[in-house]
């Protein structure tokens, strides 16, 4: 996992307009959330309604929020820029949705699944990376952002976040054939 502290690596992508959009363009901003998505991914699914509505109550508060795609789409087409810009729509996300067909963003990340949450303060370090909540498709757990939200209201307050973070869990990044990075290897 990406060590906490760690400065928010850089990135410049596509989102589902054609449009490039930087890790430059969130200088403003007194946190940043980067989620890795994917299109298919059931845990994405279960949690993606839940995610557009928190994007919608933390950005007007100054919350940055950007979402980046990184799957193998030749092995998984649902995860394609044009199925993007579907998505996007049909889920309700209100942030950009990037497309990383190199995966090397999600290399420097050290994304590992799909949904992946990793929370940046003012300074862009980073101050959680974890779960969204315990909900879990199948596990009759409600979906309430109640990990990430508590993370993001301690940002917003100037209040340190607890270290003591839950990973999340999902889909694995889908890596092209070649390109899985040592992390995923171990």
């Amino acid at each position: 996992m990406l060590p906490l502290g760690t400065g928010a690596p850089d990135f410049s992508l596509p989102d589902t307009a054609g449009r490039m959009v930087s890790l430059a363009d969130f200088d403003g901003s007194p946190a940043l959330l980067v989620i890795f998505l994917s299109n298919h991914c059931p845990y994405v699914k279960h949690l993606r309604s839940s995610i557009a509505q928190l994007a919608r109550e933390y950005q007007p508060r100054g919350v940055g929020v950007v979402g980046i795609a990184s799957n193998d789409v030749e092995r998984y087409p649902a995860d394609a820029p044009e199925m993007m810009a579907r998505e996007k729509i049909e889920a309700g996300y209100v942030f950009p949705y990037l497309y990383d067909e190199s995966q090397q963003v999600a290399q420097a990340y050290q994304a590992a699944c799909t949904p992946d949450f990793f929370l940046f303060d003012r300074d862009r370090r980073l101050v959680y990376r974890g779960q969204f909540d315990d909900s879990r498709p199948g596990n009759g757990r409600p979906v309430t952002g109640l990990d990430l939200r508590i993370a993001l209201d301690a940002v917003l307050a100037g209040q340190p976040v607890s270290p003591e973070q839950i990973p999340s869990i999902g889909c694995n990044i889908k890596w092209k054939p070649g390109n899985e990075p040592e992390y995923f290897r171990i």
